[in-house]
């Protein structure tokens, strides 16, 4: 006897509760935590090189290891995602992150602070997979766009803030005593979160019997590889912009220090509001009555043709303002594919998918990391110019757009393989019936 649930689409469920609003609100706060804590490394190299006397190679690979298991471990999280309740995943990985983060003031050898920097990759490469399921689960189709937008916000106001308070606290507490106080005080999240976790229920009647679809079937879908491509090429864009964007303002454009604080910061400002009006303005849409697939698909796939098309010419003109006015505008195309990206595949994926297509995903996406600023550094030290650079990053981006319009084609809920109760082991699994 074969017992099948299919996964319902969620615009019909009701408005979400004061508490799922509330938990949204949590994790928006933590995303941004997120992003302080793997950024608060940049902030203190300097000093941290002048106390233990690093090289510019090895300060390089303390930066660049965050990345390697952040990346690596996203399709462990999503397999944890759905084995177990994923509130209480995302504060084991919450704790494992904040703690790293507060040793790393400890830390006196680079062999220690580069593990902590592992493991720190490993404790927040549980969050996006986890805002994806819980978004997914608990957020209406007509509201995801509110949601993912809101998470989205916080992970750029995450890196403009931190960099701010970070050089304060540099000054106050000198490197040891700002990743002491962050870590922290990053763990006082934990409290209200519990809470929350206790209360929220999240999880769908499969994933509660053990049941989800298997990697191999992801793999076999041509919209997951749309998408990672996709989000291949936004990150890489998006890390390009964090690593190398500060440079720029001050050795091609010879901003001083204090221009710098101001310039620098205002691209993750201008991305953080944009990403707001653009996730709420496709929610708009979408309760007007158009189809969400095709919305989110057009609202990423112009976010990054608009970035690609403004971040060029901001390289090549030579006044100041317009220069800045561009980059502006490319940061605010941006926020179009940043609040709906996550929100796009959440539809292609549908509840049973979203956590694990997220880790997948997010996982080969996410090498954009290691990639772009290894390339970035390889063309300026060719060319001693960053054109060439602006230009590598702008065909990544319009790479991206062919992934999520072209390889994704026109977008529909994926359907899995139907679950079905094995008698020998009492357990769920797949069985696709249409290709047995």
């Amino acid at each position: 006897m074969h017992e099948h649930a299919p996964a319902t689409r969620s615009s019909g469920s009701p408005s979400p509760s004061t508490l799922q609003w509330t938990a949204l609100v949590l994790l928006v706060l933590s995303v941004a935590i997120n992003y302080v804590d793997r950024g608060n490394l940049g902030v203190a190299a300097k000093s941290i090189q002048s106390e233990l006397h690093y090289g510019p190679k090895y300060l390089g690979l303390l930066l660049g290891g965050f990345f390697w298991t952040y990346s690596l471990c996203q399709i462990a999280a999503g397999k944890l995602i759905d084995r177990w309740n994923v509130n209480w995943v995302y504060a084991a990985g919450f704790l494992l992150w904040s703690g790293a983060t507060a040793l790393t003031g400890l830390a006196s050898s680079f062999v220690v602070i580069f593990c902590l920097r592992l493991v720190l990759g490993m404790g927040e490469s549980v969050a996006y997979p986890a805002y994806s399921k819980i978004i997914a689960t608990t957020f209406p189709e007509r509201l995801r766009g509110t949601a993912n937008a809101l998470i989205d916000a916080g992970s750029k106001v995450g890196p403009a803030i931190g960099v701010m308070l970070g050089v304060k606290m540099l000054e106050w507490f000198t490197w040891r005593g700002m990743f002491l106080v962050i870590g922290a005080a990053s763990l006082l999240w934990l409290v209200p979160w519990c809470v929350a976790a206790a209360k929220l229920q999240v999880e769908t009647k499969e994933e509660q019997a053990g049941w989800n679809p298997s990697y191999r079937e992801l793999m076999g879908r041509r919209s997951v590889w749309g998408t990672v491509l996709g989000l291949f090429g936004g990150n890489y864009a998006w890390y390009f912009y964090l690593t190398w964007l500060p440079y720029y303002f001050e050795t091609e454009r010879h901003y001083t220090k204090d221009k710098l604080a101001i310039m620098g910061s205002l691209p993750f400002w201008a991305v953080a509001f944009a990403s707001m009006l653009f996730g709420l303005l496709a929610d708009a849409v979408i309760r007007r009555g158009r189809d969400p697939g095709r919305v989110r698909q057009t609202f990423v796939s112009l976010g990054l043709f608009g970035c690609c098309a403004f971040m060029l010419p901001a390289v090549l003109v030579k006044g100041e303002l317009a220069a800045n006015i561009l980059l502006i505008l490319a940061s605010v195309s941006m926020g179009g594919f940043s609040s709906n990206h996550w929100a796009f595949t959440q539809y292609l994926s549908g509840q049973r998918a979203a956590g694990k297509w997220t880790g997948f995903e997010n996982c080969l996406a996410n090498s954009a990391g290691v990639i772009a600023p290894w390339v970035t550094g390889w063309v300026l030290g060719r060319t001693h110019s960053f054109f060439a650079a602006f230009a590598i990053a702008c065909g990544v981006l319009l790479a991206g757009v062919l992934g999520y319009w072209a390889i994704v084609g026109r977008p529909t809920e994926e359907k899995w393989g139907e679950p079905y109760l094995s008698i020998k082991n009492g357990r769920y699994t797949s069985k696709d019936y249409a290709n047995p």
